[in-house]
């Protein structure tokens, strides 16, 4: 992983209440050097603590460099922006926020990044993969999902007049494969391919 070029210092900004949809976190935090370590321990102390609140879908931790700094990337998902804002202002957070102010060099930035966003996390201060290669992974996640949901749900739909209708069962096989890839599948695939994501060939100039 190339080190990420130097960023400035992003104020945070609180997101737009009201309209619920999956969001994800992201928060950044340059450590100080000879701070690793406790700083390692404070981010152990406060995931395990995030974990535990309403509304919180997982986290992935992205470790890097800046400047010669360790960087550390946090993305965090929520099932809303209530939820998310909850955590953001939580007496919790921002207790352990003060803790760790001590050990970054360039204090607690967060961003907050739409529901188009949630499937393909930010590596550190790289680029977003190329939308061709989004639609690769999102293609070779969905199309196996099309192809044994509608067989798993089939028993069962004609157990039933109701759920045999055409509009209830193509919600049911709707609303499983959905819940599938954005809670499990989408997840565990982009962080199989980021390797291949973080990727890009620039062209040569011609000489």
């Amino acid at each position: 992983m190339n080190d990420p070029r130097q960023a400035q210092p992003t104020p945070s900004h609180t997101p737009a209440r009201g309209f619920e949809e999956v969001v994800t976190l992201v928060i950044k935090h340059r450590v100080k050097a000879g701070f690793e370590a406790p700083y390692e321990a404070w981010l152990r102390n406060i995931v395990s603590i995030a974990g535990q609140q309403d509304g919180h879908l997982g986290v992935d931790v992205i470790r890097g460099k800046n400047a010669g700094l360790d960087l550390y990337t946090c993305v965090l998902r929520f099932c809303s922006t209530d939820a998310m804002q909850r955590w953001l202002d939580s007496p919790q957070r921002l207790a352990l926020v003060n803790e760790a102010t001590p050990m970054l060099a360039d204090g607690d930035q967060t961003e907050v990044n739409p529901v188009n966003e949630f499937w393909f996390a930010p590596q550190a201060e790289a680029a977003p993969p190329p939308r061709w290669k989004q639609a690769v992974v999102t293609l070779l996640v969905i199309l196996p999902h099309t192809l044994l949901v509608p067989l798993l749900w089939g028993p069962l739909l004609q157990l039933n007049a109701l759920l045999s209708n055409y509009v209830v069962a193509t919600f049911l096989i709707t609303l499983t494969i959905v819940v599938s890839v954005v809670y499990l599948f989408m997840p565990m695939a982009t962080r199989l391919f980021a390797p291949w994501l973080s990727h890009t060939s620039e062209p040569k100039e011609n000489q």
